[in-house]
């Protein structure tokens, strides 16, 4: 008999998580290999250069949720710290690929890369998304997100 899962505050712990799609896992990226292997859900291909660079940089992350061996969705986290703030995560991009959709692996990487922030000390994790983006805000809700409010971004498109 399948036991209810244990719920902390609004989230489900990981080991609940893990049940929900048979036969996923997610795992930290370490390699540019794997995020090759990914690249599927980038919005573009993933260029070695970058990867590395990525991967080699203190505080940033990717998870890579797998589907019978198949990668199905990605998130990943940038830790950023102030000296009058401390440390939090920033959930800089979620993707699931579309055969995948609607079966909880969003949600799931969310909480997962929360669980990471919080073992690294993190006070807190955040996620700037489109007001418009119905799937995505479904998806931070069922994760267990707050609105903030409405913000507005600016971008400085800098040439390299």
């Amino acid at each position: 008999m399948r036991r209810p899962p244990r719920r902390t505050g609004h989230r489900l712990t990981i080991r609940h998580v893990r049940t929900i799609v048979a036969a996923m896992d997610i795992r930290r990226a370490l390699t540019p290999a794997e995020l090759t292997a990914a690249e599927s859900l980038f919005d573009g291909p993933a260029r070695t250069e970058w990867s590395e660079r990525f991967l080699a940089a203190p505080g940033h992350l990717m998870l890579i949720a797998y589907v019978d061996g198949v990668p199905a969705g990605m998130v990943s986290g940038i830790e950023m710290s102030h000296p009058d703030k401390g440390t939090e995560m920033c959930l800089y991009e979620l993707s699931v690929d579309e055969g995948y959709r609607r079966r909880g692996i969003g949600r799931d990487l969310t909480l997962a890369l929360a669980e990471e922030a919080k073992a690294r000390g993190c006070y807190g994790m955040w996620v700037g998304v489109d007001t418009d983006n119905e799937a995505a805000l479904a998806t931070y809700d069922a994760a267990g997100a707050r609105d903030e409010g409405v913000f507005s971004m600016r971008g400085w498109p800098l040439s390299p």
